[in-house]
């Protein structure tokens, strides 16, 4: 095709992205629901999503790959707390193993998503690089692109940037074979990014400094999971792996609850740990104190403290402050204070989006995802035949997207067993006026902050919930029946 041309494929389950969740998707669908035909169309040219998007140094998980990797696909490497490659590598077996390769196309870019009362079905248009279009028609609709726009980090306001006679550098965009080696480096950002890379760099860097506006609690902890590693020795690979997600997934539920339950004494803890990593080298008052209680942000995971070590082996340091303004040479801070640099490293965070970026059509008339209601933290209201997948903000994303896919193919089996050909959240008598939460309640980190908005609204009784709470969303996913009373189920297509 060619000059905008628009050819058109039908499939029963369209599935867009291939990351982390589109991958679990496309085995849950071909596994599960074997009468239906299914496709992946993935953007970019190649699997992997933010595993393969993301090349900074030392880029890492921060969550263990025992619960970060699929229920179905035990994690085996010695590292529960994985580089980006072993991960990548990881997703690629995946798919060789389920032979899924075959049901994905690579680049193409979803723009707009129309779905069809007349015709009960989803006409989604991507758009190739060499800007030809292709149009997909489905039954379902499940949207695996994840939470941030790939094609642009946030950057935030710094003042004088424009002047920096050096680098700078995003780390979503990150130059292949870029030399800091004996370089200055400073490192603009507190977040999981910042402080995987603060510790890679400084091994070959002259010296890195992680200039912070607020602290951020960190912990930390080894990247072997000695369990794991002694389990494995006397069981079979997937006993072992369901052994070890057991015990990290109900330790993970256990300390987000009593951190949430006592807060001040969480805080105490967790400064407590600090102070003992590296109190003679560090003001921990002044870099490791935030002034919100655990929880109210992610925490930040240290695999085996790297940090801590470059911080005391003085090839790196932090300062809590705010820029004045860049100029040529490097950072004038409001303190008064300078850093020189030769390298910055604007690491200030991820530019969520909702639902990939693509324009959503229902009958011709657009549709307001901030106006519904959300259906299990993965549907909307009013909105037939449409999923997505996302993880927690308290424990792996991939806890959720397995649940997530074996909910679908709940609903799609069930469809197919009462012979119905459209599935839509609807609201029952009177829960139009409940009350109202966020999408993500009691999480205030600002790249969530500045998107919320845009979010669909969160009620205060199931199904209407994103509760946040993997034992919970079990019952939710697995439990709880498919026909439900809010799930409506018809064989002739509503009006």
């Amino acid at each position: 095709m060619a000059g905008g041309a628009v050819g058109t494929q039908e499939v029963d389950v369209l599935i867009v992205g291939a990351g982390i969740s589109g991958i679990g998707a496309a085995y849950h669908v071909k596994t599960m629901c074997p009468n239906r035909t299914f496709a992946v169309i993935e953007g970019r040219d190649q699997l992997g999503g933010t595993w393969d998007l993301f090349r900074y140094p030392g880029v890492r998980s921060d969550s263990d790959m025992h619960t970060l990797g699929y229920r179905f696909k035990p994690w085996t490497s010695r590292k529960a707390i994985a580089d980006g490659p072993s991960i990548l590598a990881y997703l690629r077996e995946t798919v060789e193993e389920f032979d899924l390769a075959r049901h994905i196309s690579y680049g193409l870019h979803v723009e707009r998503a129309d779905w069809s009362s007349a015709e009960g079905c989803w006409t989604v248009t991507a758009r190739r690089g060499d800007g030809d279009r292709v149009q997909y028609r489905c039954t379902y609709l499940f949207m695996c692109t994840g939470y941030y726009r790939y094609s642009k980090g946030f950057e935030a306001e710094i003042p004088g940037l424009g002047n920096f006679a050096g680098t700078v550098v995003h780390p979503q965009f990150w130059p292949q074979n870029l030399d800091y080696a004996g370089k200055r480096v400073v490192v603009i950002g507190s977040g999981a990014t910042a402080m995987t890379i603060v510790p890679s760099m400084a091994a070959t860097a002259a010296h890195v400094t992680m200039l912070q506006r607020s602290p951020t609690y960190v912990v930390a902890r080894p990247d072997v999971d000695s369990v794991a590693e002694m389990l494995r020795k006397f069981l079979p690979a997937k006993v072992a792996y369901r052994l070890v997600r057991f015990k990290n997934t109900t330790m993970q539920q256990y300390f987000y609850k009593r951190m949430r339950a006592y807060p001040q004494q969480a805080k105490d803890r967790l400064m407590g740990f600090v102070r003992e990593a590296v109190g003679g080298v560090i003001d921990v008052d002044t870099h490791f104190n935030p002034t919100y209680f655990p929880w109210d942000q992610r925490l930040c995971l240290l695999p085996n403290g790297d940090l801590f070590e470059a911080l005391k082996a003085g090839t790196a340091s932090i300062v809590t402050d705010t820029i004045r303004t860049v100029d040529a040479r490097g950072i004038e801070l409001n303190s008064g204070s300078r850093i020189d640099a030769d390298l910055i490293v604007t690491a200030t965070g991820l530019h969520l989006v909702t639902l990939g970026e693509v324009d959503f059509y229902k009958d011709g008339e657009a549709i307001d995802f901030a106006k519904t209601w959300t259906y299990k933290g993965m549907s909307y209201s009013g909105v037939p035949n449409l999923a997505t997948s996302f993880g927690y903000i308290n424990a792996s994303w991939t806890l959720r997207a397995d649940l997530t896919c074996e909910y679908v193919c709940r609903v799609l089996n069930h469809m197919e067993a009462v012979g119905a050909t459209v599935c839509t959240p609807t609201l029952r008598e009177g829960e139009e006026s409940m009350p109202q939460k966020p999408w993500v309640d009691g999480f205030t980190p600002g790249y969530m902050n500045r998107v919320m908005h845009l979010m669909p609204k969160q009620g205060d009784r199931e199904p209407w919930l994103n509760p946040q709470d993997y034992k919970r969303d079990i019952d939710l996913f697995r439990k709880s029946p498919v026909d439900d009373g809010v799930m409506r189920f018809t064989s002739r297509v509503p009006a």
